[in-house]
């Protein structure tokens, strides 16, 4: 019954689920990254443009010039958007221009302080977003946010 109840949700998942935008076979793919982070020699990009379509990395609220989390979960998720910012602005977009977010948080009793920050960044509708618990995040953070944007 269990197997059961798992495929009919997966199923359902399928046909509920709308498509993320997608760039079509052989665009060209424009990189975009932060240049401290890239001395570090990390395995990613902040973002990938691939047609009109600008798939954001993970990125978190660290302080780049001390390499630390703040001790204010509200200071360490304006970094973050501000983070966001600037790699939109590499491509020529704003918040506005966000279609999908998804926020990982290490203790959801920060939803609240996080949202009351979040919001300031955008002046029209939101984008479509997921806020999920995640565990643990990579130097002690406790937000990390993932983005899709459309021009």
């Amino acid at each position: 019954m269990k197997m059961l109840t798992q495929s009919f949700l997966a199923v359902l998942c399928l046909i509920l689920v709308p498509e993320l935008p997608a760039a079509e076979p052989g665009t060209e793919r424009q990189v975009f990254k932060h240049p401290e982070a890239d001395a570090m020699g990390l395995p990613f990009r902040d973002a990938v443009l691939a047609g009109n379509t600008l798939y954001l990395s993970g990125s978190g609220g660290i302080d780049m010039d001390t390499m630390t989390v703040p001790e204010d979960p509200k200071e360490e998720a304006r970094l973050m958007m501000e983070n966001i910012r600037a790699t939109l602005a590499q491509a020529d977009m704003g918040f506005d221009d966000l279609v999908s977010v998804t926020v990982y948080c290490s203790d959801l009793a920060l939803y609240g302080a996080f949202n009351a920050v979040y919001r300031t960044y955008f002046s029209g509708d939101f984008p479509a977003r997921a806020f999920i618990g995640s565990g643990p995040l990579l130097f002690g953070m406790r937000f990390e946010i993932q983005a899709i944007a459309v021009r």
